[in-house]
């Protein structure tokens, strides 16, 4: 599951595996073997992984599939705008029903 969950991610970015590791101090390879399920990155670089997602680590692990969105240092007018954006992609706005 932690395969699939950082090579989604890394492509939903449209970030390259080189670019990935370059944004975490780890070689291309550590990356490819990561989405290969060849290896397991460390505690510490799945917390590093989980910060440049901005994603749980239990989202990476599969344990968890909520997703969150970094909000912080936006005002409460910008915050309601995205809310009002995720209810309108999720159906769940009011001109909807």
């Amino acid at each position: 599951m932690l395969n699939i969950r950082i090579r989604e991610l890394r492509t939903a970015r449209n970030i390259t595996q080189v670019e990935l590791a370059r944004s975490l101090s780890v070689s291309k390879q550590s990356i490819s073997n990561w989405e290969n399920d060849n290896i397991l990155p460390s505690i510490e670089m799945l917390i590093k992984i989980s910060d440049f997602f901005s994603v749980s680590t239990d989202y990476l692990l599969g344990l968890d599939d909520k997703k969150y969105l970094e909000i912080t240092g936006l005002n409460e007018v910008q915050i309601a705008h995205i809310q009002q954006l995720v209810d309108d992609l999720s159906g769940k706005s009011k001109a909807f029903r």
